[in-house]
Formats: structure tokens, sequence, C-alpha cells
């Protein structure tokens, strides 16, 4: 298997970048960028997409046929013990502020 992924961005092959050119002189073209894989992103989405526009860009183009691989039918939901709430106060600048904090913690 090899190294090498080409980005799979639908317009990839035509951003007029100096990465892209290839080809002799007369023949010159733009090409899909080759991804080394690497432990950057060996478990990222970065492995087939030479930046985010690429990625956004085919997402975009293939969302709807990428939620029909997994459609989500009903909301998840997460275990919480009671949040807890706490109110701070501070003096500085032009008088007393006050300010809310609510503490999430996952049951579990």
């Amino acid at each position: 298997m090899s190294d090498y992924n080409w980005c799979h961005g639908p317009s990839c092959h035509t951003k007029e970048t100096q990465s892209r050119v290839r080809g002799v002189k007369g023949s010159k073209v733009l090409r899909t960028i080759k991804i080394k894989e690497n432990t950057w992103n060996t478990d990222h989405a970065f492995k087939y997409f030479c930046n985010q526009n690429c990625l956004y860009e085919f997402i975009n183009k293939h969302l709807e046929e990428l939620v029909r691989i997994a459609p989500r039918l009903e909301a998840l939901e997460t275990p919480i013990e009671d949040p807890v709430k706490e109110t701070h106060t501070s003096d500085y600048g032009y008088g007393r502020h006050s300010w809310t904090t609510t503490k999430i913690e996952k049951r579990g």
C-alpha cells in the first residue's frame, strides 16, 4: 500500500498554486496534490485532503451521501449530575461586577 493519497477535494486540481504545476514546457497542467501519510495525519481527515478548503468542498458536495451512511434517527443523550451554579463577584474598573458559572459533570 502506498504512503501517499491524492487529495479528494473536487476542485483541488483547479487551484492556481505553484505546488500544483506539473509537466514540461508547452504541456503544463495543474495537478491534484499528493499527500504523504505521517504520524500527524494518520487518523485524521487531512490524510485525504490537502487543506480545509478541499475538505469542505468535498463535504458540501457529498453531504447527503455522507449522512445516509450513518443517519441519526433520534437524539443522543449523556447522563449528567444536577448542574451546580456559582455566582462570582469582583471589584475592578468602574465598580462591582458579577457573573455566574455552571459546573456540569457527567455521571458515571
